[in-house]
């Protein structure tokens, strides 16, 4: 081949090459017009669809706290530990330091992943503390993330925890305010589009797809100085007279409103791992039991609006017994002829039951009925129980009865306390409330209700309740320094499924103070003491005693009764002991 044949050769096949190559060039050219420009929004989006992902965000539920502000609910962010099993499902090998990290068995682990290994999303624990979040995170296994939530707290633990209650894993309300508001505290949670990396963690909030709706707060009723009070004397009481429950409530006499509730046994709401259940119940709300001789100012106020009965009227319990048909109804000893008054200080059933039967059925039954007695004190608190009041239509004698010193009846703490209330001003009974309520709106509630009974009566019943407290009375225990108090014990035997059972008691106290302008109603119950003593004046009256010489201090409330504080006669003798 010639010199000039092979130079024509050598110059086709470069131009093929070149050829070759611009013809890639303008192909890739092409397609990447075709790339960025017309197909880059399809592009875009498959691109985020795999790494763009709509985000719940969490909003925080309502707090709840005591009518000055201090914090009951309380709710804290913190992390849970989420999972894409489809991804984890193949890192094995990182299983067991996952485990170990989350404090879960790496058998439990296994199981879960392969149940959901179908699936791309699966909690591996809620809401866990701030350490252990940390620990999983720096792990980096892929396929395991973090989620942000909300953890309830429960500052004033088990103190208030039967009046606050609970909310489950997923922040709904389950006991107490926590279920009976649960709408209002409830929050709604947002929206936001992220990019997530490889791990499945958040590089990049992109943008808020919906705002987050933090819950209500809501302020209740409830004192926390005073209900701190009121559990520490309760379960030292419970202890002290070995018993196997107890209930204490405090109300405001003029608002209805709940100032302070306690139970025994009470349990830890923010520890519920060795929660039993029948310490869930707020007895003070649900358990109904008989009130015994607390019910007998209802008695005698019934009798005196008869007008035929007042405080200096003679009543003969000669000789300590009365029979009512085929049944005896027995007083502690042989009082002889006493009057009305005394009929409450020495606590007769024979002297309320002969005031009962010289009453009609209905009389009696509309005296008891007016002041909330066998109804819903209207407080709209969950597994309320309206008590028990049969209708006067089917009461023989001996119902009649009996159910004036408060057998054959049945009542709740709450639901006592509410009638007292009614007993501490002006006869009507105010629906208890949770949460605060003014005096306007209290007195407008009032107006939807009629007195049941008069001034007169009022005032006579309380002077005699009085009495009690006061020396030779039941309840001496329960009185206070500076203070008149009125009040009246019940010593229950307690109904089993035969009868009235053998040494098994209820002690009862239920108190006003003061009781020359009455502002505080409390009830103290104390189930099934087997101390020493079991009676009323003796287990139940000094918790009132107690709890109320300290809410009556911390409400600055005036003493009505400054000759009886010490060193006050000697001051008031002198003539220094007035104002300067």
């Amino acid at each position: 081949m010639s010199e000039q044949d092979q130079s024509l050769s050598y110059r086709g096949r470069r131009l093929l090459v070149l050829g070759v190559l611009a013809l890639a060039a303008a192909g890739l050219a092409v397609r990447a017009v075709n790339l960025q420009v017309l197909d880059k929004d399809f592009l875009q989006g498959q691109g985020d669809a795999r790494f763009l992902r709509v985000v719940s965000e969490p909003a925080h539920r309502g707090m709840i706290t005591d009518r000055f502000g201090e914090p009951l609910a309380i709710s804290t962010p913190v992390d849970s530990v989420w999972a894409n099993p489809k991804v984890l499902i193949l890192e094995r090998d990182s299983w067991t330091k996952l485990a170990r990290a989350l404090r879960i068995k790496r058998a439990d682990l296994e199981r879960l992943l392969v149940a959901r290994q179908h699936k791309e999303f699966v909690y591996l624990k809620r809401r866990v503390n701030p350490d252990m979040a940390q620990r999983v995170s720096e792990l980096e296994i892929p396929g395991v993330a973090m989620a942000p939530e909300y953890r309830r707290f429960y500052p004033a633990g088990e103190v208030t925890a039967h009046v606050v209650g609970f909310t489950d894993v997923d922040d709904a309300g389950q006991e107490g305010v926590e279920l009976a508001f649960d709408e209002r505290l409830r929050s709604i949670p947002g929206a936001k589009r992220v990019i997530k990396d490889r791990l499945g963690r958040i590089v990049e909030s992109v943008e808020r797809v919906r705002e987050p709706q933090p819950g209500e707060d809501i302020a209740l009723s409830i004192d926390l100085r005073l209900q701190y009070l009121a559990y520490r004397e309760l379960k030292a009481a419970v202890r002290r007279n070995r018993a196997d429950a107890g209930s204490a409530v405090i109300l405001d006499v003029h608002t209805g409103e709940v100032l302070a509730m306690v139970n025994q046994p009470a349990y830890n709401p923010n520890n519920r791992s060795k929660l039993k259940r029948s310490h869930l119940r707020n007895r003070a709300v649900t358990d109904v039991f008989e009130p015994g001789s607390t019910i007998k100012p209802f008695t005698v106020a019934a009798a005196l609006e008869t007008g035929r009965f007042h405080s200096q009227t003679p009543v003969d319990t000669t000789p300590g017994y009365f029979r009512v048909g085929r049944k005896t109804i027995h007083d502690f000893r042989d009082y002889g002829l006493i009057d009305v008054s005394t009929v409450i200080q020495k606590s007769s059933n024979v002297g309320a039951s002969k005031l009962a039967l010289a009453q009609s059925p209905e009389h009696l039954w509309k005296a008891f009925a007016s002041v909330g007695l066998g109804e819903s004190t209207g407080s709209g608190f969950p597994g309320e129980s309206g008590g028990l009041l049969t209708d006067y239509g089917s009461w023989r004698d001996i119902q009649r009865a009996t159910i004036s010193y408060g057998y054959g009846m049945s009542t709740t703490t709450l639901q006592l306390a509410r009638a007292y209330a009614a007993l501490a001003t002006d006869g009507r009974p105010l629906p208890v409330s949770f949460l605060r309520r003014s005096r306007s709106e209290a007195n407008e509630l009032a107006t939807l209700y009629e007195p049941a009974f008069s001034a007169d009566s009022l005032h006579a019943v309380r002077g005699m309740m009085e009495r009690v407290v006061a020396e030779g009375g039941t309840g001496t225990r329960a009185a206070v320094s500076g203070y008149r108090i009125a009040g009246k014990t019940g010593t229950v035997k307690k109904s089993g499924a035969g009868g009235y059972v053998e040494d098994s008691f209820i002690a009862v106290f239920a108190g006003i103070a003061p009781a020359s302008e009455p502002r505080l109603v409390m009830v103290v119950m104390i189930d099934e003491p087997r101390g020493e003593k079991y009676y009323g004046g003796v287990v139940a009256a000094p918790v009132f005693g107690k709890v109320m010489a300290g809410a009556l201090r911390l409400l600055d409330i005036p003493p009505d009764d400054l000759p009886s504080m010490p060193g006050q006669r000697l001051a008031l003798l002198r003539g220094d002991g007035g104002a300067h």
